[in-house]
């Protein structure tokens, strides 16, 4: 018999309507993800496995600082229009304003329940629709909405702890998962994440945005190699997130929205 799991009590999805009716709940996150090729080692889920297992460490490093956080469900789905001509790949493409119309409904169910902070905890470089989204919402709603992208909150230290440069399914991604999922992590499978750059300098530096062909960009999906990666890297870059973000949660709940000052 597997050992049973301790109810989490920040997680919505342990809950049972008793615990819920006892509870106040000043803010809930919302892990989302992506269900996409990475490279050929690392699972389809990887996203939403991630959004869900980093998230659980910083809502339990949160609830123990004071916060009153509630987890809500994992969105597994994300905006993948740009892998469709990958060969042999399945990726599931939820197209943005699917989404908007989505999170919506989400936003209007805490609403209802006087919860007014929603974090989205999101995983997917695909989901850059999610600042649109909050702009969107600002003249919606009274919610306050914010987008955390958690795995650019330690940029400042990646240097001091990655080799490689990660886009996707690359060194970074790769260490964190060995964390999570060390299961499903088919190491020797792992491609070098060679991407090829495109024709124009603009795009390649950065000064101009494309949503880029993945099959033309990349051999393996991937685009960084993941070659270095290690479970120690993963712990060590997550030492550094987790407690980062578990007092962002704590700040945020504390904080009354309606002071005529927030978030100042």
């Amino acid at each position: 018999m597997p050992t049973p799991q301790p109810v989490k009590p920040w997680k919505l999805s342990h809950l049972n309507h008793a615990d819920v009716r006892k509870s106040r709940f000043e803010l809930a996150l919302l892990p989302l993800g992506a269900c996409e090729p990475h490279n050929f080692h690392l699972p389809y889920g990887a996203d939403a496995m991630q959004s869900e297992g980093v998230s659980d460490r910083v809502c339990a490093a949160a609830w123990e600082l004071g916060a009153k956080v509630i987890q809500l469900p994992t969105i597994p789905y994300g905006v993948q229009s740009n892998m469709f001509d990958v060969k042999g790949a399945l990726p599931i493409n939820i197209y943005p304003a699917t989404l908007f119309a989505f999170l919506r409904d989400v936003v209007d169910s805490l609403e209802k329940h006087g919860v007014m902070k929603l974090v989205l905890f999101n995983s997917h470089g695909g989901n850059d629709f999610l600042k649109p989204f909050i702009r969107e919402m600002a003249g919606r709603s009274k919610m306050f909405i914010c987008v955390v992208n958690w795995w650019q909150v330690g940029k400042d230290v990646y240097g001091d702890i990655f080799a490689k440069p990660d886009d996707h399914a690359g060194e970074m991604e790769t260490s964190v998962n060995l964390v999570l999922t060390p299961e499903l992590v088919k190491f020797e499978q792992a491609g070098d994440g060679y991407a090829k750059p495109t024709r124009f300098e603009a795009v390649n530096k950065g000064w101009v945005s494309i949503s880029r062909p993945w099959h033309l960009l990349t051999e393996s999906t991937g685009v960084g190699d993941p070659r270095a990666a290690t479970k120690e890297k993963g712990e060590k870059y997550l030492s550094v997130v987790v407690p980062r973000l578990a007092k962002f949660l704590a700040d945020l709940s504390a904080a009354d929205v309606n002071d005529g000052k927030f978030p100042f």
